[in-house]
């Protein structure tokens, strides 16, 4: 059968009994039965408004020697706890027929003293009542803590923190039924007996609960959606009160957080599996055609996108000063947006592949189209660049072949950045050597070795053209050259 929720446990008529501040007198023998409310009633039969469980207060102002077998036999009937009599009001002393009655049917019997009234009473119960809850979800709350210091150890620690949080047994299995942990480790023999509910649960994730010969059980499936991750069955002497649950529906919640990230990082994996092989897709990676945005804004660019839902659609990595971001194309301005409250952005056109070597020219690109940016602009394409339009006209295969070929012997040196670097400074060896942050002279010595390796002269404004129109096709290479 199901296990019955309870919140906070109520406190015992004997402990209400016992306290000083009211007064009352047990007449009869009190039980440890559970106070869940307090009821004032004069009616001959109250019965009707009472749900069991109750403490009665009455002066006995329809009580009669007649009528009190029966006014205690309905209250019995109806799981009334006990009945408080209110003396030196109608009555100077419990009426000797009902103390007979109640001592003959097990109805706790209590004096309550002219003094105190019924609603102390009352209110004496209820502090007891919102103590017990306080204490019971100060307790959840420090074990649902325990638990997520447990999980950061990972799922074996947790279900062994579970266990000992309920005083029980708990076992985490996976969606065949297999035993991954199991706390302590006899309990791993219980596992046969949960198939039937497994294969209940396989079909309409959910949770479960029954009684067992020595135990109760709760079963609840593990993950977001689907099938299930997995299993969490836990079992204690005595049914799960509320907090319990609330702490089982904890861990169940870190459990299904640790099973979908392995899914996270093994699409992560793939993907870069996939690029390192040049295959074109990965399961993490935005589908082409791609951009590559470069942000000033580095970190706060990041957090930024992990805020915003298109965030889940782009793959970003911090750069030295910088970020870069490879969105898809349709999401490139809300990106670019994004990024440019927190300062300048470049972006690069659309890559049609997913390939390594166009994801890094494209983030070269991008790197261009920030430099112009951080001079003024909050948001530049590499498209609006002065000269791209020029390169628009070209094909772009013959293009490329034109280029690697005219700089292979540069790059066999590694002189492509320090000419790119003099290309756009318009042979101004000053301000080039500024920008790549050597002497002028050993500029000077590098721009030479080009000339030599192309055995072209630089002065020459068509040399400097073709020169312009290569290191352009190629922007994005230098960290490979």
């Amino acid at each position: 059968m199901d296990i019955e929720s309870e919140t906070a446990v109520p406190p015992a008529l004997a402990t209400v009994t016992g306290l000083p501040s009211l007064g009352l007198r047990a007449l009869t023998d009190v039980p440890d039965a559970r106070v869940r409310w307090v009821a004032v009633s004069e009616l001959e039969d109250p019965t009707p408004f009472l749900e069991g469980g109750e403490l009665v207060l009455t002066t006995g102002m329809r009580l009669t020697s007649g009528n009190a077998a029966a006014y205690v036999a309905r209250l019995v009937a109806r799981g009334v706890v006990g009945l408080g009599f209110g003396v030196g009001l109608t009555h100077g002393t419990v009426p000797a027929g009902l103390l007979e009655a109640a001592r003959a049917q097990g109805l706790p019997l209590l004096e309550v003293p002219r003094a105190t009234p019924f609603i102390a009473v009352g209110k004496a119960v209820s502090r007891m009542l919102a103590a017990e809850r306080y204490e019971d979800v100060t307790r959840a709350f420090q074990a649902q803590r325990e638990l997520t210091r447990a999980a950061s150890k990972g799922p074996g620690p947790l279900v062994a923190r579970l266990a000992r949080e309920l005083g029980g047994w708990a076992l985490l299995l996976s969606p065949s039924g297999e035993v991954r942990h199991a706390e302590p480790a006899p309990a791993r023999d219980r596992a046969a007996a949960l198939l039937p509910e497994l294969e209940r649960l396989r079909k309409a994730p959910s949770s479960a609960a029954f009684s067992g010969p020595h135990d109760h059980v709760t079963v609840q499936s593990i993950g977001v959606s689907g099938r299930p991750a997995g299993f969490l069955a836990v079992g204690t002497p005595d049914p799960l009160p509320h907090p319990a649950h609330t702490i089982v529906g904890a861990a169940v919640a870190l459990l299904t957080l640790q099973s979908e990230t392995p899914r996270t990082d093994r699409d992560l994996r793939a993907t870069l599996a996939a690029l390192l092989l040049g295959l074109p897709h990965g399961p993490a990676l935005p589908p082409a055609p791609l951009r590559v945005l470069a942000c000033a804004g580095g970190t706060a660019v990041l957090d930024a996108l992990h805020a915003d839902p298109a965030g889940t659609r782009c793959l970003a990595v911090p750069l030295a000063d910088a970020c870069a971001v490879i969105t898809p194309e349709p999401l490139a301005d809300h990106v670019a947006a994004l990024a440019a409250d927190h300062g300048p952005v470049g972006v690069s056109p659309p890559a049609e592949r997913a390939e390594p070597g166009g994801l890094r020219a494209a983030l070269g690109r991008a790197e261009r189209a920030l430099a112009a940016a951080r001079r003024g602009r909050g948001v530049v394409r590499y498209e609006d660049l002065p000269g791209q339009g020029v390169l628009g006209l070209l094909d772009p295969g013959l293009a490329r072949a034109f280029a690697d070929t005219l700089l292979a012997p540069l790059r066999a040196e590694g002189l492509v950045p320090s000419l790119r670097a003099y290309i756009t400074a318009n042979g101004q060896g000053e301000a080039a050597a500024r920008a790549l942050g050597i002497h002028r002279h050993t500029l000077r010595t590098r721009v030479r070795r080009a000339a030599e390796l192309l055995g072209r002269d630089l002065e020459d404004p068509a040399v400097r053209a073709e020169l312009w129109i290569a290191l352009a096709v190629t922007a994005g290479d230098d960290a490979a050259d």
